[in-house]
């Protein structure tokens, strides 16, 4: 494991939520580490409720549906409680770059301009700033409305909405049926409103790198492969690799979006081609146990660089590493339609570390470390258990008030919102 770059002195951190994964596996960093962490989020039975390090939890409006109340709520936090750092961990850092200067001296914030993260969060403004940069993607249309996509799409394509998080909002589109289907969803969620793009499916390993930048300078790196895929496309098996290529794209545009703070991106290696394709982009870290374990600490290079330190660029993570998260594997099994004795299985291999989890640490719920992980784990064997079928709407509970959404967003960038 990573160890922290802080020294001894606890920091009081507030998380802006916790329900994904990705918080989630930032609090266990954080509590390793040795810091005093606080949560705030809409649902009482969120995943940071299970966990030992979390020190105080506080229930808030959801952002999705009230970003004023949820910005009122924490702002009453950070006034009332001497906060080190604010740790803008998913979605909620496009409304804290909205409104940063509010926040900076009330607890350290890394997060670069509001234009900058615009352009990040938005996967329309991520593919335009890579065409300005000459960067690779695949071939990509972007369009405003259901006569334009059918003119646009070539089977097959991947559609996206330009903004949708957790796999949400994107199909892979084969055939005119599929085509009709996935415009029906565009269009009762009103997708239309906003831009979708339409891009050329390319055949290929799909991986994901995170890092860190201070002011514009890349900071810290980690690059990891899907071994095994859990439910709704995130990785229940991940291998941390080298990829020094997929480095030099990143750094090139953390650079032009003068970066502070975690950026992540998705990317396709091609079966027919050596240069790394971008695909998508998160102002944010996900999932950043896999770099701890590879012994690269992101989250304590992100409260660094929130306290205003510059800190020299970090060592990379080792490649090779392997490492899993039993709960999508478990999702995973019965979203593909696994029996009740196919989930079994599957436990029995995670208890006993059979293959393929042979050489592979939990880095979602890591009972060893935090036996209060072990409820949301267990509750979800025994609900799949007496309902396999139940796989699907278990991984849209993520899918919640935490997280964004078209309106949320337009109101977020209003002129009034300030």
């Amino acid at each position: 494991m990573a160890d922290s770059a802080l020294g001894p002195k606890p920091l009081r951190v507030l998380v802006s939520e916790g329900n994904s994964t990705s918080s989630r596996e930032a609090i266990t960093i954080l509590g390793l580490s040795g810091h005093i962490v606080e949560v705030c989020d809409p649902s009482r039975f969120c995943l940071a409720r299970f966990s030992r390090f979390v020190r105080t939890f506080h229930r808030c409006p959801g952002i999705r549906d009230d970003p004023a109340g949820y910005l009122r709520f924490v702002e009453s936090l950070l006034a009332a409680r001497p906060f080190d750092v604010l740790l803008p961990i998913h979605e909620q850092g496009f409304l804290f770059a909205r409104v940063r200067e509010r926040l900076e001296d009330r607890a350290g914030l890394a997060l670069p301009s509001f234009p900058s993260y615009r352009t990040a969060h938005s996967k329309a403004g991520f593919s335009r700033l890579l065409d300005q940069l000459g960067l690779p993607q695949p071939a990509t249309v972007i369009v405003k409305s259901a006569s334009e996509l059918r003119d646009a799409i070539r089977f097959p394509s991947v559609v996206k909405t330009s903004v949708g998080t957790a796999s949400r909002g994107i199909w892979l589109v084969r055939d005119d049926s599929e085509l009709n289907g996935a415009l029906r969803e565009l269009s009762v969620g009103g997708a239309f409103a906003d831009e979708v793009l339409v891009q050329e499916f390319v055949a290929g390993t799909t991986e994901k790198a995170q890092a860190v930048f201070c002011r514009g300078k890349l900071i810290g790196f980690h690059a990891y492969r899907q071994i095994a895929a859990g439910a709704g496309g995130g990785e229940a098996i991940k291998q941390s690799v080298s990829r020094p290529q997929v480095r030099t794209l990143l750094m090139t545009i953390g650079e032009k979006l003068v970066w502070h703070g975690a950026l992540s991106v998705d990317y396709v290696l091609p079966d027919d081609g050596v240069t790394p394709l971008l695909i998508d982009c998160n102002p944010r870290l996900v999932e950043p146990m896999s770099a701890y374990l590879a012994g690269l600490d992101l989250v304590g290079l992100l409260l660094r660089i929130s306290k205003g330190e510059t800190p020299a660029t970090a060592p990379e993570s080792r490649e090779g590493v392997r490492t899993h998260l039993s709960m999508q594997a478990l999702l995973g099994c019965a979203s593909r339609g696994g029996s009740r004795r196919d989930i079994i299985r599957e436990c029995g291999r995670l208890l006993t570390g059979a293959e393929p989890y042979a050489d592979s640490v939990e880095e979602l719920t890591p009972v060893r470390l935090d036996w209060i992980s072990a409820v949301p784990l267990v509750t979800t064997a025994i609900v799949l258990l007496a309902a396999p079928e139940w796989a699907v709407t278990l991984a849209k509970k993520g899918w919640g008030a935490h997280l964004l959404v078209p309106g949320s967003i337009r109101r977020i960038e209003s002129e009034h919102f300030r």
